[in-house]
């Protein structure tokens, strides 16, 4: 007799997905370059570690912050105890204005239409539960973050539809792939309730051209539906074009009082723009006073602790600081990125364009023994157990072509890329030299063929005019 929930005793978290599955690795067998130089890397987690010693500085040089103080008197009794669960009016108010920086001030925020989540995570899933129900669905653009079969199904048993986008125009969304998931959703007897977008995309790294936002408004329009926009990766982005919100592109329509926009809602967080994954710090932003207010309420199951919220609403305050932080940061995360793509390009590995994110989505299509998803599987098998490197397939991705991978590269030191370009490098070498020999072993036997073929031809040609003699 099972004694537990089935959520407890199923397997519909998502674990199995190879995404999980090569952290799992990595953890039994991490890279180091001392104690373990010979341990797996670990490209598969979107992290931002390359401008700590900037928050670091900011840390020393505001000791009040760090200690819990205001003008020099104690605040931690203030803290210690329990706050209402709408968040610091000081904290929420930093952060709109921080969002609206990164924005380059093109939207105003309201920080009365702002709940606190306890990441991004939680913020989706709870958008999940205000605005569908059990089996309802919401359609996702391919490739997507393998998280989101946890985050917005395990718990809430809402469906994701797949909108399949191809490569053949660099995996943008366009009208008839929306149709076509939207009507895939109908045939399966879903009721699809929205769209959920990550710009700029993880794993692709691109920002949504305005065209596209301007597609997904028209269709959500159109199909009476609502639209959330994962911005977490707002302010990593280091090259042109400009980052544009789906907030933008409301007010140029002059659509931001319309009822569309009580149906648009933006997920945002401080995990990958100030490297804060540990400070679990999200939100949600809408138009939408019930969404509002629902949220707001859910929110007491992950709240952000008011120790975090004092410390980030100073920082955040610091105008001086966040414009020097973000510059700055976009500078280091476009270096960094383009050293990946140099390193893979020696190997003979191009990658998608890009302008933003933590990461490259990376085509390996011509490493493939076959063009199929069970030739993927292996290839990242091998590249996981023999290279040592994590990283994530495209399947994992629900990527609809095999061959493509997502590789981080703000998770690490230039030493550790250093050493995983190298890896990489001679794996692809290695299996380009072992397909160039099998070809060449087939030529000659083909060769060997054909002059075996031409002596007895040449033999029963004398033999028949011996015959004629």
């Amino acid at each position: 007799m099972n004694m537990l929930s089935y959520k407890a005793s199923s397997d519909s978290h998502g674990q199995e997905s190879s995404y999980f599955l090569g952290w799992q690795e990595y953890e039994k067998n991490p890279y180091h370059q001392l104690q373990n130089p010979n341990g797996i890397v670990q490209m598969g987690l979107a992290e931002n570690q390359l401008s700590f010693d900037l928050l670091e500085s900011w840390l020393e040089n505001n000791p009040d912050s760090v200690g819990f103080k205001r003008n020099g008197e104690s605040v931690f009794r203030e803290l210690a105890l329990f706050q209402d669960y709408h968040g610091l009016p000081a904290f929420k108010n930093a952060l709109v204005e921080f969002m609206a920086e990164i924005r380059r001030n093109k939207v105003k925020l309201d920080p009365n239409k702002l709940v606190l989540t306890a990441g991004s995570t939680s913020a989706n899933e709870t958008l999940m539960f205000c605005l569908a129900e059990r089996g309802d669905a919401f359609l996702l653009p391919t490739p997507y973050y393998p998280g989101f079969d946890r985050d917005l199904k395990w718990r809430t048993e809402v469906e994701i539809v797949p909108i399949h986008c191809s490569s053949s125009n660099g995996f943008r969304i366009t009208m008839p792939a929306l149709e076509k998931a939207h009507q895939r959703a109908l045939k399966l007897d879903l009721k699809v309730k929205g769209i959920l977008i990550t710009n700029p995309s993880n794993p692709l790294g691109i920002s949504m051209t305005r065209n596209e936002l301007n597609l997904l408004i028209s269709f959500a329009m159109a199909k009476h539906i609502h639209i959330v926009s994962d911005e977490i990766f707002s302010g990593t982005v280091f090259d042109c074009p400009n980052y544009i919100s789906i907030a933008e592109v409301l007010m140029d329509r002059q659509l931001a009082n319309s009822e569309i926009s009580r149906c648009i809602h933006i997920v945002y967080s401080l995990s990958k723009d100030l490297g804060l994954s540990g400070f679990r710090v999200g939100m949600i932003y809408s138009n939408n006073e019930t969404v509002v207010s629902a949220a707001t309420k859910m929110s007491s199951f992950g709240l952000v602790s008011s120790q975090t919220q004092y410390l980030l609403s100073n920082m955040l305050s610091d105008k001086k600081f966040t414009g020097k932080y973000l510059k700055e940061n976009q500078k280091r995360l476009k270096k960094r990125k383009q050293m990946l793509v140099s390193g893979l390009q020696n190997a003979g590995i191009r990658c998608l364009k890009s302008n933003a994110g933590l990461f490259c989505w990376v085509d390996m299509r011509h490493l493939l023994s076959t063009q199929t998803f069970e030739a993927e599987k292996e290839l990242w098998k091998k590249i996981l157990g023999e290279v040592g490197l994590n990283i994530s397939p495209g399947s994992s991705c629900h990527c609809s072509e095999p061959g493509w991978f997502r590789m981080c590269f703000a998770n690490m030191s230039e030493e550790t890329l250093t050493v995983a370009m190298e890896r990489i490098k001679d794996f692809a070498q290695s299996v380009t030299s072992t397909r160039n020999r099998k070809i060449t072993m087939y030529h000659q036997m083909i060769c060997d063929q054909r002059s075996l073929i031409n002596k007895w031809v040449s033999k029963l040609s004398s033999h028949d005019r011996e015959s004629d003699r």
